[in-house]
C-alpha cells in the first residue's frame, strides 16, 4: 500500500492533476470516481489507484488491470472533489484528425476561448447527446483534459472527437473546404430557428464574458442569435451550443435525416 504522498507515483499524479503542460508533455490525464472509471476505455488506460475499502468492494473491476493501494489520507491527497469515491485512474490521451469529424451529417461545434471548466465539459456532454460529429477548439481554450472538465463530460470524452487548432483561420478553411456551412452566434444574428440546420453545420461558440471575436465573426457563413426576453443579454455557453445543436437535431429528425 502507498502510504504517502512522496512516493514517486503519487508525486506524478499531482502534477498531472495541476499542470496542463505535464499532461501534455506524458500525454496523460486522470480519471475520478466509479462511474468514470467504468467508461475508460481499455486502449486507454494506463493505471488504477485505489483504497483498500473500495478495492475490496469492487474487486471484479480490477481483475487483469495494473492496480495500486493507496491509504485513504493519499486519496484524498490525488483527489480533485472533496469526498474521493476511493479510485483514480491514470489514462492515455486520444489523438484525432479533422477528417474524423466529418461523418456521415457533419454537425460540429467550433469553441473560442472558453474559460470556464464546467462550461466546456457541459458543452461536450450536451453535445453528445445532440448528435455532433466533432469539437474544434482554440488554443486558448481551457483544457479540456482538466479534471473539472473530464467530470463535467460524463463519459463523454471517450466518444465525441475534439481537438485543438492553433490557428482558427485554418479550422475555418477546412470546414469550408469540406462543404461545412458556418454560424456564428451573435447578438446582431437572425433568429436561429429560422435557419436551416439540415446540411452539414459548425456553429462558432465564443467567450463567457466577450463572445466571439471579430475576426471569427467575419469569417462565418452566417449570424444568429438566441432571441431574449426581458433584461436578458445572453446566455451562457454551454446553454447557447445546447439550443442550437439539439434545434439542429430537431429540424433533421423532421426532415428525416
Amino acid at each position: 500500500m502507498i502510504t504517502t504522498n512522496q512516493n514517486k507515483q503519487i508525486k506524478q499524479i499531482l502534477k498531472l492533476k495541476k499542470n496542463a503542460r505535464e499532461r501534455k508533455k506524458e500525454k496523460m490525464f486522470i480519471v475520478e470516481g466509479i462511474r468514470m472509471f467504468r467508461e475508460i476505455p481499455e486502449d486507454q488506460f494506463v493505471k488504477a489507484y485505489v483504497t483498500e475499502d473500495f478495492f475490496r468492494e469492487h474487486n471484479e473491476l480490477f481483475q487483469q488491470k495494473d492496480t495500486e493501494i493507496v491509504s485513504d489520507s493519499v486519496m484524498k491527497e490525488i483527489s480533485d472533489t472533496m469526498t474521493p469515491q476511493g479510485v483514480l485512474a491514470l489514462v492515455k490521451m486520444k489523438e484525432y484528425s479533422l477528417d474524423e469529424f466529418l461523418g456521415k451529417h457533419p454537425l460540429l461545434l467550433v469553441l473560442e476561448n472558453i474559460q470556464d471548466p464546467g462550461n466546456l465539459g457541459t458543452i461536450l456532454r450536451t453535445g453528445e447527446g445532440a448528435g455532433i460529429t466533432g469539437l474544434i477548439m482554440s488554443k486558448d481554450t481551457v483544457d479540456i483534459y482538466n479534471p473539472k472538465v473530464i467530470r463535467s463530460t460524463m463519459g463523454s470524452i471517450f466518444r465525441v472527437p475534439f481537438c485543438y487548432v492553433e490557428e482558427m483561420a485554418d479550422a475555418v478553411d477546412f470546414l469550408k473546404k469540406n462543404d461545412i456551412t458556418t454560424y456564428a452566434a451573435h447578438l446582431d444574428g437572425a433568429t436561429y430557428t429560422k435557419e436551416n440546420f439540415k446540411g452539414a453545420s459548425a456553429f462558432f461558440i465564443g467567450n463567457e464574458g466577450n463572445g466571439l471575436t471579430r475576426q471569427l465573426t467575419e469569417k462565418a457563413d452566417k449570424m444568429i442569435k438566441i432571441p431574449m426576453m426581458g433584461k436578458v443579454e445572453s446566455l451562457n455557453a454551454a446553454m447557447a451550443s445546447g439550443l442550437l445543436v439539439y434545434e439542429a437535431r430537431r429540424q433533421r429528425e423532421e426532415g428525416g435525416e
